[in-house]
């Protein structure tokens, strides 16, 4: 993700916690242009990261390594989906990647 950052003159901040709260606190603080978020399990569950995302208005993509439709019926409902600017899953550490070059041409 840095090379791909770096070859787009742009500049990455990563953070990762297993605790919603904190998740929550990082987004609202983050001081940054737009998000790649991987919510994890927090993707079934979590209005209070989708209530901090749409608080700060960025544009932020969703990103899953595993492909989240195929899973099981309680893993294909997203609370973020809707409001991302798109959705990347099912491209294992690929997601990665092409969530942040989606967000990088949106933001362009």
């Amino acid at each position: 993700l840095d090379k791909i950052a770096k070859s787009l003159s742009c500049e990455l901040s990563f953070f990762q916690s297993n605790h919603e709260g904190a998740l929550v606190d990082h987004i609202q603080t983050v001081d940054c242009d737009g998000i790649v978020i991987n919510p994890a399990a927090y993707t079934h569950t979590s209005v209070a990261i989708r209530d901090a995302l749409l608080a700060v208005s960025k544009p932020f993509v969703e990103v899953h390594l595993s492909a989240i439709e195929k899973r099981e019926k309680f893993r294909q409902n997203s609370y973020l989906s809707d409001i991302a600017i798109a959705v990347i899953s099912g491209l294992g550490e690929k997601s990665y990647e092409e969530g942040l070059k989606t967000l990088i041409s949106h933001l362009a």
